[in-house]
């Protein structure tokens, strides 16, 4: 082999530059309360600007949460928030209402993702690209943590609007969560549309209701 052609074979094997993968982070927020919808986010971050200070929602002051809800979706390549009603809840038990969440939102993503990355230990069926969830993910994965604030941020929200369409429950304070004022209160008041019958403190009510 003569030594001009060597270059050429060389050219050969040079690696061709591809893509980026658009790998979206997926998160819900609203599992554990007794009222109101489950929310879910689905991110797609850009390699740039890259987001100061993400971290799992739970972790961050709530004005540190608007902050970087604001940057998140100025700057990300793609977002969706999405949600699971408290019919679907009480109809499909919350987690099969939180896989509909969160396949809502991935499913809301322009451009679709090639990759999905899920906090948790469960992957929504009938996604439409590969997935694979992440244990902790929401603290460890700069999308999933950003889905996550998203989420957060959607459900604070609207118990927000909870709060002002049913104001003596609390919503603004308890956020939903079955605390001491909440089961105060829904002792004192029963359950309003918002409430999710599945769940026990409100499915008792309506049990000693009916006895």
């Amino acid at each position: 082999m003569n030594d001009a052609a060597a270059p050429v074979i060389a050219d050969l094997f040079e690696p061709v530059p591809q893509p980026a993968l658009r790998v979206a982070g997926i998160d819900e927020a609203g599992r554990g309360p007794l009222a109101g919808p489950v929310f879910a986010a689905a991110v797609i971050l850009r390699d740039t600007p890259v987001i100061e200070g993400l971290n799992d929602s739970k972790k961050l002051t709530a004005p540190r949460r608007e902050a970087l809800a604001r940057q998140i979706r100025e700057h990300a390549w793609a977002w969706c928030i999405a949600s699971a009603s408290v019919a679907e809840i009480d109809r499909f038990n919350i987690l099969g209402a939180t896989l509909l969440a969160m396949r809502r939102a991935c499913e809301g993503l322009q451009p679709a993702p090639q990759q999905v990355l899920i906090d948790g230990n469960q992957v929504p069926p009938g996604l439409m690209c590969p997935a694979q969830y992440v244990i902790g993910g929401d603290a460890t994965v700069a999308a999933i943590s950003a889905a996550s604030i998203l989420a957060k941020t959607a459900r604070d929200a609207y118990c927000g609007e909870m709060h002002q369409r049913h104001p003596d429950y609390g919503f603004d304070q308890h956020k939903g969560y079955a605390t001491a004022l909440h089961l105060e209160r829904l002792r004192h008041l029963g359950p309003c549309d918002e409430h999710r019958r599945s769940f026990a403190p409100v499915k008792r009510h309506f049990e000693t209701a009916e006895g």
